[in-house]
């Protein structure tokens, strides 16, 4: 069975809508801690992207495009395959990034509703999402582990 690039592109962005859900709706589910939270549904998306980036890499198109110039990516872009290993790059990075605003907010007792916002704009613009937490954060300090004495 062979997928297309298109068919791949819907799969992996309803993977990681999911895994979004997951996070905003239901952060400290024990199904959101397995599936999301220990990062095992980013590392599907890592997967799926070191299939599609190698498919590039070994495919007819290996030749075009590279990272060295912003021609050399917009030249590597233009191969389908290349193109979805770069989306699923982003959607799993900013789910990665997503789930550890989750776990460091709930480390610092940071109330999931301030949350929601910085995950919101993770998902949709990655940094931006990022920054804004990464602002929120500054207002928590860590909680202090708990001494077993």
């Amino acid at each position: 069975m062979t997928f297309s690039p298109d068919a791949l592109f819907s799969l992996a962005g309803s993977v990681a809508l999911l895994g979004w859900l997951l996070l905003v709706l239901l952060p400290r589910w024990r199904v959101t801690r397995w599936v999301v939270l220990s990062n095992a549904l980013p590392l599907v998306l890592a997967v799926g992207y070191t299939l599609f980036i190698g498919r590039h890499f070994l495919g007819p198109d290996a030749g075009a495009g590279g990272f060295g110039s912003l021609g050399q990516v917009a030249a590597l872009f233009r191969d389908p395959w290349a193109l979805l290993a770069g989306w699923v790059h982003y959607l799993c990075f900013d789910l990665a990034v997503g789930a550890w605003e989750v776990r460091d907010a709930q480390r610092r007792g940071v109330p999931h509703l301030l949350v929601v916002p910085a995950l919101l704009l993770t998902f949709q613009l990655g940094p931006v999402g990022l920054l804004l937490y990464s602002l929120l954060r500054r207002f928590y300090a860590a909680k202090p582990a708990i001494s077993s004495i």
